[in-house]
């Protein structure tokens, strides 16, 4: 349908929208006309992609001023559905616009999604496909095959290069398995195709770190152009992904791997003095002139940028001690002395960036600008070392990426030195962690960079938290919620068990057999009665492993399977992915299927369970992170201090969300029902149930509030039976659900529907 908004064109490809897609393009489009960011939480299965989308492209179309969407996602899934989706909406206006300008639109993913050179991206990480490409197409790799045919190059990579400026795509949607493609016909490499043709898309897919994380935005967007307008979807997490961005951690093996570096880098410049001295002596002219990095390397020679955000890059020359490649290998090698030295420690230790940083000076004769050029230094280097296998050298890269970071900023992180995991304290296992404890750091580029940021998602409540801990303005914040003709969602708090026991999570309480046996007998009353899926998330992995331990002992797991299958979410990818296969082919044949899970883990942020994959979602616990932890401990101190969040607020306002994040897998779309079940007496105190997106809130009303197991299972019996009544779809009057282009054309479109 095609519909105006405010005067805008807006092309949507289904002949129905629903009002608060409606609502949320209004609010989108001001956003976009006060060229400002904005914050907008839209409840899951609403078709948020495809609203985005529609609003933006339309108003790529009307406006030709208006740069590039960058269209962020958290994972390859993700990025694949919204390409999908955009493919349909490109078709539709190919339809609409007939010889109109056409759209190029592609997903960038790692080498080791794009690769189609057979002998390198069959390696095992990301790291050694990485490794394998550079010692095909590196610039010196190339050069001596020219003249000995014997040394490999990659022919796809060549082939790429030779067309140069004439490689080049059709206008169209490409997923990654459509770039593959596209390489595989042409003879082309795909992924630095990819690279090359972002600066000609209009739309461009990709993963939230190629923004925030400076060491791959330096290399993949640093041509963007002001006018872009990016979206970061699934982003109620967005703070954990800016913090892990800049924080760098290091263990003994990272230190013994720097030391095996250092040793082998000594090696070649040795053997470079005595066969090739004017490359070293090259480099250093470069260095002395002020070049720590050349411009002109070849796209297949820059593989990691600098860590430091965009404005704290130094344009200076580097510094004269470490000029020479041996100065700088000494300069390495005290550095990693000295870390070796602060991990023997026994005790755990707590230390800012400036004493940390005067106590190298001190102890190993290291002063803050030489740290402060590391980076740029050991890239010169490796570089001019020719050295191609780059994942035999990360751990040095993570030493030096430390101490650049520790060299150019003075607040915002925090230095903690732990002997041992307080969860395992027998086992020694020191960590040096360098915690980025602001997440507004690594995101102020992107804002003050580009003139519209989205953020979006289906749990951002409470909604106002963001702006202080991001630390901007958004010209529009706003929560939808959802428009149905029947109630679909039954959320429940349970609060008690049928012998009235009170139920929760809380470290004194979880271990209670009686809590235990009520949990128990709570899921094997409702697998009893819910049909088709049912999936449990706990708080943690131990806990997990306890709790289904003690129903194994007590026999409540036997009983649970005369009923359904139960699978298990691990820690090990394959086997997580075994189980939810299974799990779905139980619940298609009609055996029913229950799958325990874990909250923050894989399944609880990338897997939905729609439609008979998930009838009932029970969430067993408060999902708060552990408190114990240093770094949680030290992020807590500093957001009091500085954005004067108290310690209470942040942790509910984070595991709240992280329960939604949880429960909301269940409802992916409008004909679609589901039950959602927050087990722990703690939900039904005001400060941790207002907390919740404003689109469960809406049904959850105070006869599902303090609810015991048996009262729980009469309401879920009541709820399925009105479920399997017919109902329309459309709904009517002021419950209207479904609005065509009638309905829109009938309405002002300068207010909101209801």
């Amino acid at each position: 349908m095609k519909f105006e908004i405010e005067n805008l064109t807006v092309y949507f490809p289904y002949e129905h929208i629903y009002p608060e897609q409606y609502q949320y393009m209004m609010e989108l489009k001001r956003a976009l006309d006060a060229k400002g960011h904005c914050l907008l939480e839209m409840p899951t299965g609403t078709g948020k992609t495809i609203t985005l989308l529609s609003l933006i492209t339309s108003y790529q179309l009307s406006d030709s001023s208006v740069g590039k969407l960058i269209y962020c996602t958290r994972t390859v899934h993700e990025m694949e559905k919204v390409l999908a989706e955009l493919r349909l909406l490109n078709d539709y206006q190919q339809k609409e616009l007939g010889s109109a300008p056409k759209i190029l639109a592609l997903g960038l993913s790692s080498r080791k999604n794009l690769c189609i050179n057979e002998k390198i991206r069959s390696a095992n990480s990301r790291e050694s496909v990485d490794a394998g490409c550079r010692k095909l197409t590196a610039s010196w790799v190339r050069a001596l095959a020219v003249d000995n045919p014997n040394i490999e190059t990659c022919q796809f990579f060549e082939n790429y290069d030779k067309q140069g400026a004439e490689a080049i795509m059709p206008p169209g949607v490409y997923t990654l398995q459509e770039l593959r493609s596209f390489g595989r016909s042409k003879g082309w490499c795909p992924y630095f195709l990819a690279r090359h043709m972002i600066q000609f898309a209009n739309i461009v897919v990709y993963n939230y770190q190629y923004l925030l994380d400076p060491k791959v935005a330096g290399i993949i967007s640093r041509e963007m152009q002001k006018e872009c307008i990016v979206v970061f979807d699934e982003a109620h997490n967005i703070d954990n992904v800016c913090i892990e961005a800049l924080s760098v951690n290091i263990r003994e093996q990272t230190l013994t791997g720097a030391t095996r570096n250092i040793t082998k880098m000594t090696e070649i410049v040795e053997k470079f003095k005595a066969s090739d001295a004017n490359r070293l002596r090259a480099e250093y002219n470069r260095l002395v002139e002020g070049l720590a990095q050349r411009s002109d390397l070849p796209i297949s020679d820059t593989w990691i940028a600098n860590p430091l955000l965009p404005d704290d890059i130094v344009k200076e020359a580097v510094p004269g001690n470490i000029r020479r490649a041996e100065h700088f290998l000494s300069v390495l090698r005290r550095l990693v002395q000295y870390l070796k030295i602060r991990l023997r420690t026994e005790d755990v230790q707590t230390e800012g960036l400036v004493p940390f940083v005067a106590n190298i000076n001190t102890q190993a004769g290291i002063d803050q600008k030489m740290l402060k050029f590391c980076y740029d230094r050991l890239h010169s280097l490796l570089v001019t070392l020719e050295i191609t296998d780059t994942d035999e050298f990360l751990h040095i890269q993570t030493v030096c990426d430390f101490a650049t970071l520790i060299g150019t900023y003075n607040h915002g992180f925090s230095i903690i030195i732990e002997p041992f995991d307080d969860r395992m304290p027998d086992v020694p296992d020191p960590i040096l962690q360098l915690s980025c404890l602001d997440a507004s750091l690594a995101i102020q580029p992107v804002f003050q960079r580009f003139q519209s940021v989205i953020i979006t998602s289906g749990t951002l409540s409470p909604i106002d938290l963001y702006p202080r801990l991001l630390k901007f303005n958004p010209v529009i914040s706003q929560t939808f919620t959802m428009s149905l003709t029947r109630d679909c969602l039954c959320p429940m708090v349970l609060t008690r068990g049928s012998d009235h026991l009170p139920l929760s999570t809380k470290f004194d309480m979880r271990s209670d057999p009686g809590v235990v046996r009520n949990y128990g007998r709570l899921l094997l009353e409702m697998v009893a009665a819910v049909p088709d899926g049912v999936v449990c998330f706990f708080v943690s992995y131990s806990y997990m492993d306890g709790i289904v331990n003690s129903w194994n002992e007590m026999g409540i797991l036997k009983d649970i399977m005369q009923h359904k299958l139960v699978f298990i979410e691990t820690q090990d990818v394959v086997e997580t992915t075994l189980a939810l296969d299974n799990y779905r082919r139980a619940c298609d044949c009609g055996r029913g299927a229950v799958f325990f899970s874990v909250a923050r883990g894989k399944v609880a942020e990338g897997i939905d369970f729609d439609r008979h994959y998930g009838r009932l979602v029970i969430m067993f616990g408060v999902p708060f992170q552990y408190t114990l932890s240093r770094i949680l401990r030290a992020r807590l101190d500093y957001l009091r201090e500085t954005f004067q969040i108290k310690e209470g607020d942040f942790l509910t306002f984070d595991a709240v969300r992280q329960a939604a994040q949880c429960v909301g897998r269940v409802i992916r779309s409008k004909a679609d029902y589901g039950m959602m079940i927050f087990a722990d007496k703690r939900y039904s105190r005001h400060d941790k149930r207002s907390k919740l997106p404003g689109w469960i809130l809406s049904h959850l009303g105070d006869a599902h509030l303090n609810l015991s197991t048996d009262m729980a299972l009469h309401i879920a019996r009541e709820f399925l039976r009105r479920m399997a009544q017919p109902y329309d779809k459309a709904g009517s009057g002021s419950k209207k659900t479904l609005l065509s282009q009638e309905d829109l054309e009938k309405m002002d479109g300068k207010t909101a529907i209801f």
